[in-house]
């Protein structure tokens, strides 16, 4: 790495380099030169494209003043990144799952994430060992209360209760920023939960923001199912039977400014009709796309497709500057005879494409400048889940921290030898096994190696 900044500064100085820009880091051939530009501007422009021999002292201070101008923006950059394989995906999130009975302690999933440089996650619950776990770490927690209890929740003083006993212990140690009420309650088979969801939502978030914590986001996840029509997307809208409560309850989020959570899985669309759906579409490969004929909004891909056919849906029902976030995507890696599509290769290219669109910082295109926040199904395989084969393959890694495929982590991981194995965590693929070790085990290293560079910069 530090050879590469040392080249890319010579070449600054070198008054042989004819370009007027240094070449910009390359994207894969499916995004053009506009993208290029809006998310990779060129990284340096020259103070001056020409040379007069007059100006010589007034050049020879703007050189060293340019020299050390991108010498600290090079040691900035590198400084303030971190090493790790998710670098500066603010958007990205990944759930973890806990219905297995062979999965790693909390403590070490913390690890794993720190390794990976993820630093958004969600549970299932308020499991009160990974909270505990998770205390003063770079960790942010979305929690979930179970569609169990959410009849209790109705009550205000229940939800008082409920938030003193399972949020207020663990703050502000733990990073906690979201609390789910429920999960799918809008479709769930039972019905009568529906009923509960809002007083539910109101009250822990009166709760929250009594006790000075209205940062807390309450939502609810919801599946697509909720919608009545999403093709087009500008064809969205909600279920009929839904939307007296669905209003109420967009509602609410626009007055404390929460977002919709929306669970979506371009697999199933694919799996139900695969005669029907262009396989690179939903995999976000390059083609040819779709074009909403009302909009005339081009698409690309499914997921982005999905969420904007939940704003609209939104938009339908009088409401604007609601954020649609995805709650949970994922493409699983085995499935029964029936699940078409189902493969380790369809769900390492389903995740490696989502992860550099979320690199990119891209949204949807109704909302192209909104950096869609994501959160990936899941971290682990979960051997517990019921239903066909595929509930229990969607994970990046199996119990043994060992990687489900190669989704190319490997290669943006950093790689090193580790004297201690408390401090390195295993990658796997099917074909090998890599060790990476924790970002700050590196970090100093690369520190002294770009000090270096800025001297010899300056003074060589």
């Amino acid at each position: 790495m530090a050879n590469a900044i040392a080249i890319l500064l010579r070449q600054a100085n070198s008054t042989k380099h004819k370009s007027s820009h240094l070449p910009c880091l390359s994207f894969p051939p499916k995004y053009s030169n506009k993208k290029r530009k809006e998310f990779l501007p060129h990284i340096i422009t020259p103070l001056y494209p020409f040379h007069n021999p007059r100006l010589s002292s007034f050049l020879t201070m703007a050189t060293f003043i340019r020299n050390f101008a991108v010498s600290y923006a090079f040691l900035a950059v590198f400084l303030s990144a971190g090493i790790g394989v998710f670098v500066g995906v603010e958007s990205f999130g990944i759930n973890y799952g806990q219905v297995a009975n062979n999965l790693p302690p909390p403590d070490k999933v913390l690890e794993l994430l720190s390794t990976l440089n993820l630093t958004k996650t969600r549970i299932y619950d308020t499991n009160p060992q990974i909270l505990s776990s998770f205390a003063n770490s770079n960790i942010e927690i979305i929690v979930t209360v179970e569609n169990e209890i959410l009849s209790q929740l109705d009550d205000p003083q229940q939800a008082a209760q409920w938030v003193n006993s399972h949020i207020i212990p663990y703050l502000p140690e733990t990073k906690i920023t979201g609390v789910q009420v429920g999960n799918e309650v809008f479709t769930d088979d039972d019905t009568t939960l529906i009923q509960h969801l809002v007083p539910a939502v109101v009250n822990i978030h009166n709760a929250l923001s009594q006790l000075g914590y209205s940062n807390i986001k309450v939502s609810t996840p919801s599946s697509l199912a909720v919608l009545a029509s999403s093709y087009p997307p500008s064809s969205g809208s909600f279920q009929s039977e839904i939307s007296g409560i669905m209003y109420q309850f967009l509602s609410f989020l626009s007055t404390s400014k929460s977002p919709f959570w929306i669970n979506a899985y371009p697999y199933f669309a694919y799996k139900d009709s695969p005669n029907g759906i262009p396989l690179n579409y939903v995999l976000f490969n390059p083609n040819a796309g779709m074009v909403d004929p009302y909009t005339n909004l081009h698409y690309d891909n499914m997921l982005y497709a999905m969420v904007d056919a939940v704003s609209f849906a939104i938009a339908k029902m009088g409401f604007k500057g609601i954020e649609v976030r995805v709650s949970e995507t994922g493409w699983p890696s085995k499935g029964d005879a029936d699940e078409v599509g189902a493969t380790p290769m369809n769900a390492a290219t389903y995740n490696r494409n989502l992860l550099r669109r979320q690199m990119a910082g891209e949204g949807t295109p109704l909302n192209p400048r909104m950096r869609l926040d994501v959160y990936l199904f899941a971290l682990f395989n979960e051997d517990l889940k019921p239903g066909p084969t595929s509930e229990r393959n969607y994970g990046l890694f199996r119990p043994d921290e060992s990687m489900t495929y190669n989704v190319g982590l490997s290669a943006l991981a950093t790689s090193s030898a580790s004297t201690s194995s408390s401090s390195s965590v295993s990658f796997a693929s099917s074909a090998a096994r890599v060790k990476v070790v924790a970002p700050w085990k590196c970090k100093s290293f690369v520190n002294w190696m770009l000090v270096c560079v800025l001297i010899s910069t300056l003074y060589g």
